[in-house]
């Protein structure tokens, strides 16, 4: 049998000014299974169009020739949690990182939200949504994140905007499921992620982080890599565990 070409795992990612936050718990993943990047950049003459991104996630994944792991965390968690539900088939188990029960709830639409609603201009909203998302930072960082969340706010996928939020109704997905998230999360909040349990079929998981807020996995990625690498592994019995859980495996 020729050896397959396609890779074990997709991590989907729709922030294109976030992924240097995705990189370490990637690299974590890559010292024990094969996975790839696949990343959505989209225009800022484009439409924000969930149906149009996963179009072209679905012509990636039906050139691999087996199921995949996929993963992704906030809003490209979304997109991975509504391809496994049109296209259950094709997808090995499904990773969720800070995607609530109510998947749609992401920074976007808590950032709009606070626009809407508080007497601040916005980059005194952005700089409050800076210490939601990475916790206090010293006074000479913050603009430098605003600036990041502002590059976030026309490149990235979201399905929100200030004149519209959308909501998706909970609901259970027919693969395998691990949904994680931190005790510290101010977006995706731990009610929201305990919310999934009522969806859980035999075998889901949830973990939580007890620290490190919106990007936990970035904080922790070993520790994070450590958690869907075992969850793995009860999908797939010849996953070779990661170092600090082979007694347990």
């Amino acid at each position: 049998m020729m050896p397959s070409n396609s890779p074990d795992a997709v991590w989907i990612n729709v922030s294109p000014s976030f992924q240097r936050l995705d990189r370490r718990l990637l690299q974590s993943l890559a010292g024990h299974t094969s996975v790839t990047h696949w990343a959505y950049c989209q225009t800022p003459d484009e439409p924000s169009s969930l149906e149009v991104a996963m179009t072209l996630l679905h012509d990636y994944i039906k050139g691999c020739d087996r199921p995949l792991h996929l993963l992704g965390h906030g809003t490209g968690g979304l997109l991975g949690l509504l391809y496994a539900r049109q296209h259950s088939h094709r997808v090995k188990s499904l990773t969720l990182l800070s995607v609530g029960v109510n998947p749609m709830v992401d920074w976007q639409s808590h950032y709009y939200a606070q626009l809407e609603t508080m007497p601040c201009s916005r980059y005194q909203v952005l700089s409050q949504m800076v210490y939601t998302l990475f916790g206090h930072q010293a006074r000479p960082l913050v603009h430098g994140w605003v600036r990041l969340l502002e590059q976030e706010l026309s490149q990235s996928l979201s399905p929100h905007s200030l004149v519209k939020r959308v909501s998706l109704f909970p609901g259970s997905v027919p693969v395998p499921l691990l949904v994680c998230g931190s005790a510290d999360d101010g977006v995706t909040d731990p009610e929201q992620i305990q919310g999934w349990r009522p969806w859980l079929k035999p075998g889901d998981r949830i973990w939580q982080c007890p620290d490190g807020r919106h990007f936990f996995h970035s904080v922790h990625p070993q520790v994070v890599a450590n958690q869907i690498l075992s969850f793995w592994a009860t999908t797939t019995p010849a996953l070779i565990c990661p170092l600090s859980l082979e007694q347990a495996c």
